[in-house]
């Protein structure tokens, strides 16, 4: 799946860069992530109802053939100049919404793999690629499209228009060949088989039935329900500031400018995968003190963005968003391992899409909203969501249930 996370990069990096090409219009580009973005929320809880009921393996197959049909046909467009605005959107909701059901098969399908004690150890290595692969994918993608030119040409709405596509369909193509690579190994991959019932009795329900089930069943437990509140605030007050607010932050403060960005950026995402390296060496923690320490690392990332809200220093930010990544990194692999041991496998596929669409999911949103905030203060947004994240840590850390999270709920015979 390495390989596939680091295709994914590519047409992260080429779709963008397409419609920018295509259009020239940042708003129609927005358009588009959204279409994109938006179905892979709303369906991400339907991938883990369906994760349930079927295999994680199929699930993961089923929708990476799909995704690869996508891609392959965007790459034949862009090469042929036949491609249409409309397509775009139409395609970019497609992969969107088959998107959706992968990531809560892959969380589902670890545990399938490794014992109790490997499952932290199998979580760094899967995220650590992840991280990795966004840490260098960008590059590499960016630079093979700049490498290569051509002649194609595109038509959009009726109008000639003959920008420089070529590195664009090669990108494009090495994502295809990546999800090829993917199915191949899907298809030869064998998941031991276990005799569960609950499973067969969770197929016999409606898929809206199974997620209810599962929200229900989040909400009926006060610890993890105020870990997943907390992950949630994590994704509105401190994703969407710093995805949107360090570009921001980089152009108007600080004379480097678009280097900063790069450093800043690059500084949270090497962070990140330190963090994951660390989470996979370190001794896990005490299972009875495991809420309370996953809040204790969380309360770094309000900190921090209270931090770069009113740090005038290159430097200064650069260890702080350092220092955010690591923390960052490190709690998502205590946080998913710690599910992943604590939950019957029946249970698995919606728990993942619910972790997920907490984690990632809401996105949209968080972006939106930190993009509106940004406009009438930057410094403002930063100071009120890293105070507005830390008084929550805090008022989280006084309930009992939070500090010593038990998933008794889902206990089995």
């Amino acid at each position: 799946e390495g390989l596939s996370l680091l295709g994914d990069q590519f047409y992260l990096i080429a779709l963008p860069w397409l419609v920018l090409q295509m259009t020239g219009n940042i708003l129609i580009l927005g358009g588009i992530l959204a279409v994109a973005g938006i179905p892979r929320a709303v369906f991400m809880l339907v991938g883990g109802a369906i994760t349930d009921r079927f295999s994680s393996r199929t699930v993961m197959l089923v929708s990476n053939i799909l995704r690869m049909i996508v891609v392959i046909l965007l790459t034949v467009l862009v090469v042929t100049g036949e491609m249409r605005l409309w397509m775009l959107y139409v395609l970019t909701f497609i992969f969107g919404v088959v998107d959706a059901f992968f990531f809560p098969a892959q969380s589902s399908v670890i545990p399938q793999f490794v014992n109790q004690e490997g499952l932290q150890i199998g979580n760094t290595i899967i995220q650590g690629t992840a991280q990795l692969s966004r840490f260098v994918g960008p590059v590499l993608a960016g630079t093979l499209i700049a490498l290569f030119g051509g002649a194609a040409k595109a038509s959009v709405t009726g109008a000639e228009y003959s920008p420089d596509l070529t590195g664009i369909a090669v990108a494009f193509g090495f994502d295809a060949l990546t999800f090829m690579v993917s199915v191949i190994s899907l298809w030869m991959m064998r998941i031991p088989e276990t005799n569960d019932d609950s499973r067969h009795q969770h197929q016999m329900e409606s898929v809206w039935a199974s997620i209810r089930e599962g929200i229900v069943s989040v909400w009926n437990n006060v610890g993890l329900r105020v870990l997943f509140l907390v992950t949630i605030a994590v994704n509105v007050l401190v994703n969407g500031p710093i995805l949107v607010g360090i570009p921001v932050l980089a152009d108007t403060r600080f004379p480097e400018g678009a280097a900063a960005f790069g450093i800043l950026m690059s500084a949270y995402g090497g962070g990140n995968l330190l963090g994951t390296i660390l989470a996979g060496a370190l001794p896990r923690p005490k299972t009875k003190f495991m809420g309370l320490f996953m809040l204790a690392i969380i309360s770094i990332l309000g900190i921090g963005v209270m931090l770069l809200g009113v740090s005038s220093l290159l430097s200064f930010s650069f260890v702080v968003a350092l220092v955010m990544g690591v923390a960052n990194g490190y709690v998502t692999i205590l946080f998913i391992t710690w599910l992943q041991s604590q939950t019957p496998k029946n249970m698995l596929g919606r728990l993942m899409s619910l972790l997920m669409f907490a984690a990632v999911g809401l996105n949209p949103i968080s972006m939106a909203l930190s993009g509106f905030f940004m406009k009438l203060n930057p410094t403002a947004t930063f100071v009120a969501a890293g105070a507005i994240m830390t008084v929550i840590v805090l008022l989280a850390g006084f309930k009992s249930e939070a500090r010593t999270v038990k998933m008794t709920i889902y206990e089995t015979e």
